[in-house]
C-alpha cells in the first residue's frame, strides 16, 4: 500500500487496532463501539469515541495505542469527531440526543478545561429517524464548525467558542449525514431520501442526484477529491462516484462487502469499512473509479478506517 504506512480501525468490537505496512496488527487497545477516529494534526495522539448511551471520547499514544486520557463526550451515542487544523480544539457530534461539544487540547494534545455543550431542538417530518435532533458529523472549515443534523435537517455552525453562528436548512427529509467542502462547493449526502446534493460556498443548492440508482439507499459516509464526489450506499452496498458540479453519474460498484459505512480516500487508493461482512477491503482508483485490488482485513464490525 504506497505512502500509507499504517491503518487505524475502529467499530462495534471489543478494540481500537493499529495495522502495519504488512497488513498485520501491530497494537490493539480495549475500547468497544470506537465508530470513528481522529488524528492530532501535528503530535503522535489519536482520538476515539465510544458509541455508547453516555458517549465517551478518549485520547491514546499513536504508535502503541497507550491510553492518556478519557472523558464524557457530552451527550449520547457519539458518531463523529474531529480536529482543528491548529491541533487546540477537537469537536464530536452525539447521535442520541443530538448535542455536539467542543473539547480543548493543550500542547500535548491531552484533554484540557471543560467541554462546551451546544446542545439543540427541533424535528423533522420522517417521524420514526427524525423526531429529535440528530448530530452525526462534525466538520472545520477554517474557524467554523459545521455539524449536520440529521434529525432537523440542518447544518449547525459555531464558533471555535461555542458561539452560535446560525444554520443552514436543507430540504424536508433529506437527514444530511455526512457531507463535504471541496474548496468550491458543499456536497451532502442524504442518509433518509438516498441523495447528494451540491451548494455552492453560501450554500445555495445547485445540483441533486441519487446516490445510487437503487431504491431505498442509504448514503452513509461521503468525500470530495480531484474533481469527483464518492459516496458509500448501504443497502446495495456501492461506492458511487459523481462529477463535482453537476453530479453526474461516473460509476457505481461493489464496495466488496456488506453495509458499508465508512472508506478512506489514500493516495491512490480507497478503503472501505464494510459493517455487517466484518472486513475492510482495498480499492485501486483508475481514473478515479474504483478497482478491486484483493486487499481484505478482517474485523468485527468495522466501522472506520483511518489511513496514516
Amino acid at each position: 500500500m504506497p505512502a500509507v504506512k499504517h491503518l487505524y480501525l475502529g467499530g462495534y468490537g471489543p478494540a481500537v487496532v493499529r495495522i502495519d505496512e504488512a497488513l498485520q496488527p501491530q497494537a490493539r487497545v480495549p475500547f468497544p463501539r470506537a465508530s470513528f477516529l481522529a488524528l492530532h494534526p501535528t503530535l503522535p495522539v489519536l482520538y476515539a469515541i465510544g458509541e455508547n448511551d453516555e458517549g465517551v471520547v478518549a485520547a491514546f499514544d499513536r504508535d502503541g495505542l497507550t491510553p492518556i486520557g478519557e472523558r464524557s463526550s457530552g451527550g449520547s451515542a457519539a458518531c463523529h469527531l474531529a480536529v482543528h487544523p491548529s491541533g487546540g480544539v477537537l469537536a464530536v457530534a452525539n447521535y442520541g440526543d443530538g448535542t455536539a461539544s467542543l473539547h480543548l487540547l493543550d500542547e500535548r494534545g491531552h484533554f484540557t478545561g471543560e467541554p462546551i455543550l451546544l446542545p439543540h431542538t427541533g424535528n423533522g417530518p420522517v417521524s420514526d429517524r427524525q423526531q429529535n435532533p440528530h448530530a452525526h458529523q462534525a466538520v472545520f472549515d477554517d474557524d467554523v464548525l459545521h455539524v449536520s443534523d440529521l434529525g432537523t435537517d440542518e447544518i449547525r455552525r459555531y464558533s471555535l467558542s461555542g458561539e452560535p453562528l446560525g444554520f443552514v436548512r436543507l430540504a424536508p427529509g433529506l437527514g444530511p449525514r455526512h457531507f463535504a467542502f471541496d474548496g468550491t462547493h458543499w456536497h451532502v449526502a442524504g442518509e433518509l431520501d438516498n441523495s447528494v446534493t451540491s451548494y455552492d460556498a453560501s450554500w445555495r443548492p445547485v445540483a441533486r442526484a441519487d446516490a445510487s440508482a437503487t431504491p431505498g439507499s442509504f448514503p452513509s459516509h461521503l468525500e470530495a477529491r480531484d474533481g469527483l464526489v464518492y459516496v458509500a450506499n448501504r443497502g446495495p452496498d456501492t461506492i458511487s462516484v459523481l462529477r463535482a458540479g453537476s453530479l453526474e453519474k461516473v460509476a457505481e460498484v461493489s464496495c466488496g462487502g456488506a453495509w458499508p459505512r465508512h472508506f478512506a480516500l489514500a493516495d491512490d487508493r480507497l478503503l472501505v469499512a464494510n459493517q455487517n461482512s466484518g472486513e475492510v477491503v482495498g480499492f485501486i482508483l483508475k481514473d478515479g473509479v474504483p478497482q478491486p485490488d484483493g486487499l481484505v482485513i478482517a474485523m468485527e464490525s468495522p466501522a472506520c478506517v483511518l489511513p496514516a
